[in-house]
């Protein structure tokens, strides 16, 4: 791949539609290598990798903002006449303009790459803002990782709630969208992080949260009886919130307390082991609506398919970690989920790991005396040797996979033109469970961003949508769509209609789940192969880290998992550590990378790219 990060990529506008375009053609790619098979000995075989990335499927995408005339627009500080990664898959206005817009932003690994740039006529104010308390660990030292705790333009008037229903949205056009792709970062997963999950805490043990930037999530909602609205889950919001009623208030506290420490009270859910949490919530002492805000947007389970335990957990979770750093349990990374494989990259490149864009694998070599793999052989014909080799499940052939059973997750990325709950504030980070449509159909995960996340330009909002499939993702997904937004095109439509937030552009996928599969599911792969899934479907990253984590062990029993990290400066090598090695690679300074590949750095970052790399 050309670009960091696999699955868990972010893409700007541009870089996103290339990748659309690259997945709904699935071009075929072409050996730079033809005889690598020469490279295999007599008593060595080859397991052959797939050459096609089939964890994609089903990419649909749509326009629905005016298309004006504007052919020749390109994107605000875009580099004309450089090659780009594929072919830009737009249809419409920005075809041609698109083709000199490199998508640099999921290119680059440095830090630099992600700071605001300086302000531009047609930069948007949020480009600039950012500014909050730091993410430290429980005995309060510092990180240095800001949380971007966003406030409005200086010297902007705040409309008041009533005003804000009767305002017109500003109307985008798709050629303003293009013209401001960069301000895009678009996740292919889309997560939030848990201020007490593992993620968190492994960025605060390794030091990598120097590489990035948190905002809070501002606000759960939850969707009941066809409206939006905001859920009250920290103390001083169940007691300020007007939705409830005084009793409704004393209720809810009392069953929140109760989930704090409820293995100290196992007689009050034992006799339900065996129910599920909903059947569970009916016989507390909570109103209808205290029950759907409990599933669906505090536990966020399964109405049908969680059990009393798993909802008390994730219940706890939920309340444990409010207000470490917000008043949600929530943080997201500005600039999108992608700089979270691209901050740990960085802190890989200071203590000498190497990153290699455009330099794919052909194959495993495996040794049959030993059973063991070897090497691997790489598309310009070079054997490069290790003794232990970690493989994304998405390279693994279909030979490979025979036995393998994997479950798909449905995705959708919307551009749309204001909240789907519009308050006094524009810059908001929203979490949104809407229960499923029909039984058997899964509830649907809405993430709303604003752009003061670093994730879309002025006046936009960038909405995800994710759900374990049933069918394709715009069967899952689009019923969802139509009931928080506006689809229609057409000049006339209902006021109902009108009310919602405008969809500007779409984008529907399916992608693999591989998480969860035991490693013995593959066919044939030698003991010190490795298998690491791609993105799961839950709204946490705890599947990663543990996966990270038990892969490591198995490797290094004895070393400890992302231990905090030492100052470059107070490193001693050996001298054996800095030798060269016949492969080629080495931690040394002075090793050159090979006449194919070209190494750059920049603030303690490395990379090896190919000759064609864009500056």
């Amino acid at each position: 791949k050309n670009y960091y990060g696999g699955n868990w990529a972010s893409f700007s506008f541009s870089g996103l539609l290339s990748w659309i375009k690259e997945n709904q053609e699935k071009t075929d790619i072409n050996d730079e290598c033809q005889d690598w098979g020469k490279l295999i000995l007599d008593n060595e075989e080859a397991i052959c990798l797939s050459r096609k990335d089939k964890t994609i499927q089903h990419v649909e995408d749509f326009c629905f903002a005016d298309r004006d005339s504007a052919e020749d627009v390109e994107e605000a500080g875009a580099l004309p006449k450089l090659p780009v990664f594929g072919a830009t898959g737009a249809e419409g206005v920005a075809q041609e303009s698109e083709k000199e817009c490199p998508p640099m932003e999921s290119t680059l690994p440095e830090a630099e790459s992600r700071q605001p740039e300086k302000a531009t006529d047609t930069e948007p104010a949020s480009a600039m803002e950012g500014s909050g308390t730091e993410i430290t660990s429980e005995n309060g030292g510092s990180h240095g990782t800001a949380l971007g705790e966003s406030t409005l333009e200086s010297g902007k008037t705040e409309a008041a709630p009533s005003e804000i229903s009767a305002q017109e949205p500003k109307k985008i056009m798709y050629s303003q969208i293009v013209r401001e792709g960069r301000r895009f970062n678009i996740d292919l997963v889309s997560k939030l992080l848990y201020s007490r999950g593992l993620l968190i805490d492994l960025l605060i043990k390794s030091n990598v949260s120097r590489y990035a930037e948190f905002k809070n999530a501002t606000r759960i909602l939850a969707y009941r009886e066809g409206k939006v609205e905001q859920v009250p889950c920290s103390r001083a919001d169940v007691f300020n919130s007007k939705q409830l009623t005084m009793v409704e208030k004393r209720m809810l506290m009392k069953f929140l307390t109760f989930c704090l420490d409820y293995e100290q009270h196992p007689d009050e859910y034992q006799e339900y082991e065996n129910n599920t949490f909903a059947q569970f919530l009916r016989t507390q002492t909570l109103t209808p609506s205290l029950q759907h805000f409990i599933l669906h947007s505090i536990a966020m389970v399964s109405e049908t398919d969680c059990s009393t335990v798993e909802g008390l957990q994730a219940t706890k979770k939920f309340l444990q970690c409010l207000g470490r750093y917000g008043n949600t349990p929530f943080l997201f990374p500005l600039y999108g989920q992608g700089e979270i494989p691209q901050c740990f990259c960085r802190m890989c490149a200071v203590f000498g790991g190497i990153y290699c864009l455009r330099h794919s694998v052909q194959c495993l070599v495996v040794d049959k005396d030993s059973g063991r793999c070897k090497a691997i052989v790489d598309h310009f014909g070079q054997r490069i040797s290790a003794n232990y080799f970690i493989v994304e499940d998405s390279y693994l052939s279909e030979s490979t996979c025979t036995n393998v059973c994997y479950r798909q997750i449905s995705r959708a990325v919307l551009i749309t033109d204001q909240s789907v709950l519009n308050t006094d504030s524009e810059q908001q980070v929203s979490i949104l469970t809407v229960p499923p449509v029909d039984l058997g159909r899964p509830a649907v995960c809405v993430i709303e961003l604003c752009s003061s996340t670093m994730t879309c330009m002025k006046d936009t909002y960038l909405v995800h949508l994710t759900c374990p499939s049933t069918n394709t993702a715009r069967e899952d997904l689009e019923p969802v769509v139509q009931k928080l937004f506006n689809l229609n095109t057409e000049k006339e439509t209902e006021i109902e209609e009108l009310e919602k937030p405008r969809v500007l552009w779409a984008v529907y996928f399916n992608v693999r789940d591989s998480s969860g599969i035991d490693k013995n599911s593959y066919d044939g792969l030698p003991p010190n192969v490795y298998v690491c899934s791609g993105p799961d479907s839950a709204l946490g990253n705890d599947c990663a880290v543990k996966q990270a984590e038990t892969i490591f062990q198995e490797m290094f029993p004895t070393e400890e998992f992302c231990p905090a990290p030492p100052n470059p400066e107070d490193i001693i090598y050996d001298e054996d550590e800095i030798a060269p090695e016949e492969s080629g690679f080495s931690n040394s300074p002075e090793t050159k990378p090979e006449s194919s590949t070209e190494e750059s750095s920049s603030g303690g970052s490395t990379a090896v790219k190919k000759e064609d790399t864009e500056e």
